[in-house]
């Protein structure tokens, strides 16, 4: 099963990275805990964000579509970071993600959820759909 683990963000993140001992000792503990992660076959892929104020939003309203610069409001809303992992089942991430270091110099949040991609053969998505999502994804995967 594979699922998206995402490190929630803080005032902190949102802040940028400060390059403090503590922040090194921090990074230096997600290292490790990420090696972990690889040993075990788990981890696919892995990345942090920069602050939101480098970002962009677009959002939907109908044919409309309005570009929205960051900062954001409401930093717990947004994501700092994410993993995606190849887990046997929720219980096992949920496992690893209690591991983790805390991601964050104070209070954090890490959010898990699984991917629909393995939902796809399960008679979730009519034919048609599964055959644009395998299309698409063959497209992105460069075959």
């Amino acid at each position: 099963m594979r699922v998206m683990v995402l490190v929630k963000a803080t005032e902190d993140s949102e802040k940028g990275f400060v390059p403090t001992p503590e922040a090194k000792e921090a990074m230096e503990a997600m290292g490790r805990f990420n090696d972990e992660l690889r040993n075990a076959g788990i981890l696919l892929d892995a990345d942090g964000l920069k602050p939101s104020s480098q970002g962009k939003r677009v959002a939907f309203d109908g044919p409309r579509r309005t570009v929205i610069d960051g900062p954001f409001a409401e930093t717990r809303e947004l994501v700092a970071g994410f993993w995606l992992w190849e887990v046997k089942d929720m219980d096992e991430a949920v496992a690893w993600v209690k591991r983790c270091p805390n991601p964050m110099p104070g209070p954090s949040e890490i959010e898990t959820g699984r991917c629909t991609r393995w939902l796809i053969g399960n008679g979730n998505l009519t034919p048609e759909v599964t055959e644009i999502h395998d299309r698409t994804r063959e497209k992105l995967s460069g075959n």
